[in-house]
């Protein structure tokens, strides 16, 4: 297994960890599972909206005779759809029984953040998004449209609606509640018009009605953002822009108009804990629907992106470490207050004590493609997750998702089959 030096404990921490790992390998029962599997989807199991042969042979290794599964899993994307779409489309990719509650999509943590849900939120996202933002919780959303329509002379990018608010009789709705929080669950369309707007109602303390007399005077709206991928991997020879190039220009832009940094409430999707304590909470969910009842105390997970799944994976296993009790209470909430793991009794208490993380090469990772010198200090992460190379470092690397389950399998001595 790998560790990089950022994640060893030192004296008797270090030992007592090992100590109780390889007690666990020990007395580990040959017929039911005390370990998870977590798998993202594009560059995994599928490109697009094609399943790879790889995955397909991969996931029946997990069921038994009959096809019933036996090791419990869940399906962790970036990805901003409906839990029961996705997993209506990954239940017929591969003939398995997947509830809404095995996927977990970049805004699904947000379920947690209770404190947003009665407020009147904005969602910035593409189809489905104000589905999902009540799906997940938030009760009083509007869109972007919603916005254009009650300030029709905000969006001047837009030349046609130039055109249209000039030879009309248009006025601000002045009864258009105050936007109180902004929910961002993936990149929108139309990038400039949702620019300019979300710049004017973080100018406006969400009621864009009068121009701020400073900017250095706002109380900046609270910023949920889900999925900070710079790229992901589609059908095209090459990734493409993810929601966190858009979240890019949005910090770019406000800090170039007010010189102050955007502040993020919370960070939300891979590779933000909270999303993989969210995951585990989901993999215990799974596991107690079939039938075991030993607590999980292992999680692997398989992904394609270094600098998202695989730093993921293992700032998940750093923190269940020092989660550990030969760490002192104090620092426990280590974390920053925009990736903090709000406490939450609809979560399942934590039992996991170690991660590994597999790579795959079948999506944005390639084995075979070095990197030249000039891009080994490039960091696509989110300025908000320092930059730790060392994170970047899979347990293991595989060339596809049917030999990470070989090697997951063997390595617990599992298998599903009777």
């Amino acid at each position: 297994m790998w560790f990089s030096k950022a994640f060893l404990l030192k004296g008797n921490c270090f030992k007592f960890f090992f100590r109780e790992c390889s007690h666990i390998s020990r007395i580990k029962s040959s017929t039911t599972p005390d370990f998870g599997i977590l798998f993202d989807v594009d560059g995994v199991l599928a490109r697009g909206t094609n399943p790879l042969e790889p995955a397909v042979k991969a996931l029946k290794l997990l069921q038994d005779d009959e096809g019933n599964l036996k090791v419990p899993v869940a399906f962790v994307t970036n990805a901003c759809n409906r839990s029961q779409d996705k997993a209506r489309q990954i239940s017929k990719w591969f003939n398995l029984q997947v509830v809404p509650d095995m996927v977990i999509h970049a805004p699904t943590p947000a379920r947690l953040l209770t404190e947003f849900h009665d407020k009147h939120v904005l969602v910035i996202g593409q189809e489905h998004r104000r589905d999902i933002a009540l799906d997940i919780g938030f009760k009083n959303v509007c869109t972007i449209e919603d916005i254009q329509k009650a300030y029709p002379f905000l969006d001047m990018v837009d030349h046609d609606n130039r055109k249209r608010v000039a030879n009309g009789t248009y006025q601000d709705d002045l009864s258009f509640p105050r936007v109180e929080a902004i929910l961002m669950i993936g990149e929108p369309k139309l990038w400039e018009t949702n620019l300019q707007l979300l710049i004017d109602l973080l100018l406006t303390e969400g009621k864009p009605t009068k121009a701020p007399s400073s900017v250095m005077s706002i109380k900046q709206l609270p910023i949920i953002a889900c999925n900070m991928d710079l790229v992901f991997m589609d059908r095209a020879c090459m990734p493409r822009f993810g929601h966190g190039s858009f979240l890019l220009c949005l910090e770019s832009l406000y800090k170039k108009i007010t010189g102050r940094e955007l502040d993020y409430t919370a960070l939300i999707g891979k590779p933000c804990e909270i999303t993989y304590r969210y995951a585990e909470h989901c993999i215990a969910d799974v596991a107690k629907r079939l039938g075991i009842q030993n607590p999980i105390k292992k999680l692997y997970f398989i992904g394609d992106n270094p600098s998202v799944d695989i730093v993921g994976a293992n700032l998940y296993h750093r923190f269940v470490r020092r989660q550990s009790e030969c760490i002192d209470n104090e620092d426990i909430n280590y974390l920053p207050r925009s990736r903090s793991i709000p406490n939450n009794s609809r979560l399942y208490q934590q039992t996991v004590l170690t991660m590994e993380s597999l790579l795959v090469g079948t999506g944005v990772y390639k084995e075979d493609e070095e990197s030249s010198d000039e891009d080994v200090d490039v960091y696509h992460g989110h300025r908000d997750i320092e930059n730790e190379p060392e994170l970047a470092k899979p347990s293991k690397f595989v060339k596809d998702v049917f030999h990470g389950i070989q090697h997951i399998l063997d390595k617990e001595q599992f298998s599903a089959k009777t």
